[in-house]
């Protein structure tokens, strides 16, 4: 069923005259040029932002403009390489249910968000991300909603890994 109506969105979109968009599987390889690497992601439609997993997170100014720096987690960088990146805006997360704790107010959480290229197959988007610590989860990437609407993608949940490796050369 679910094959049956992600085939009849794609034929919506190619006969209104769109390109159809690029299939993907709920997890990719994708390509951090910028950064000089490769990371497994998860590609979540149900999420409306993208995130990368980073530590260390602090904001400041250089010459009048605000900047963050951070470091990656663990799990992506062993050597924790200092990253520093213009602030694109300050994102606000809806906070999960099991996030707070009983009679906490706080709804959303603050997030610096950064642009970065990143590359899923042959597709080459900049997107924007938010820094948190994702090394509970499996994934260090979290490709969401918005970025996969950018990058004019559709995700079929019942594959994984199906771009291979990127190649945005």
């Amino acid at each position: 069923m679910i094959r049956a109506a992600l085939g009849a969105a794609l034929l919506a979109v190619s006969s209104a005259g769109m390109a159809a968009p690029a299939l993907f599987g709920v997890h990719e390889h994708v390509e951090l040029s910028s950064l000089d690497l490769h990371l497994p992601a998860k590609l979540d439609t149900g999420a409306e932002t993208a995130s990368l997993s980073a530590t260390s997170i602090e904001l400041f100014k250089r010459d009048g403009q605000r900047w963050v720096r951070f470091r990656l987690t663990d799990n992506i960088d062993e050597h924790g390489q200092l990253i520093e990146k213009p602030l694109a805006r300050m994102g606000y997360i809806k906070r999960r249910a099991d996030d707070r704790t009983p009679g906490d107010a706080q709804l959303y959480t603050s997030r610096p968000v950064i642009e970065m290229d990143v590359c899923v197959g042959s597709t080459r988007q900049t997107i924007e991300m938010n820094l948190t610590d994702r090394s509970a989860f499996e994934y260090p990437v979290l490709i969401g909603a918005t970025a996969l609407r950018s990058m004019n993608a559709a995700v079929d949940p019942a594959r994984r890994f199906s771009a291979g490796q990127p190649s945005c050369g």
